[in-house]
């Protein structure tokens, strides 16, 4: 029984001791994949708030387009003198890309056709007075020297909202009513 007490405590005399290296190891892979993981998971949030900017803006988008049409066909249907001063036309704008940045939309005529229900307000447009111009007839062209032929154009803005009130989008089109 003494031989095999001496044999055992020869082995553990004679190991190296520990100094803990696989401990640091783990602790280091440990470390680099968390910070691989918070990375990714960063990565992930800023694209779904990307991805829901981006719905608001298009949802902006639509229904400042349906506006911008329906003020169009309101020309159309009921000609530039059944459109009612001074509430829907207003003065031609000096600079027309920064003049609606600062313009009082309540002033402005709402559209009243089927809207997402996820809109933040609905969407509202408004039609310059007209504006007079001279364009060259292409038609003529082909039968002889070109023609002016005098034209009114109609500038109608429009500016919709998303599901937040931070998505905004404001349309201008040139329109020349088919009447």
């Amino acid at each position: 029984m003494f031989k095999l007490t001496r044999i055992m405590t020869r082995y553990a005399a004679g190991s190296v001791p520990q100094r803990g290296s696989a401990l640091i190891i783990a602790l280091v892979f440990l470390l680099v994949m968390t910070l691989i993981g918070v990375t990714a998971m960063q990565g992930t949030t800023q694209q779904e708030s990307m991805a829901g900017n981006a719905r608001q803006r298009n949802l902006a988008f639509q229904a400042t387009e349906a506006a911008l049409r329906s003020g169009e066909q309101s020309l159309d249907s009921s000609g530039p003198a059944a459109v009612t001063l001074p509430t829907t036309f207003v003065p031609p704008a000096t600079d027309p890309g920064t003049f609606w940045m600062n313009y009082d939309w309540a002033q402005s005529l709402p559209y009243n056709g089927a809207l997402d229900p996820t809109l933040n307000a609905p969407p509202r447009y408004v039609i310059e007075q007209p504006i007079a111009m001279s364009i060259v007839d292409e038609t003529s062209a082909a039968l002889g020297p070109k023609v002016t032929v005098p034209v009114t154009l109609y500038r109608v803005t429009a500016r919709g909202v998303g599901g937040t009130a931070d998505a905004v989008v404001i349309l201008q089109t040139l329109y020349r009513p088919n009447i």
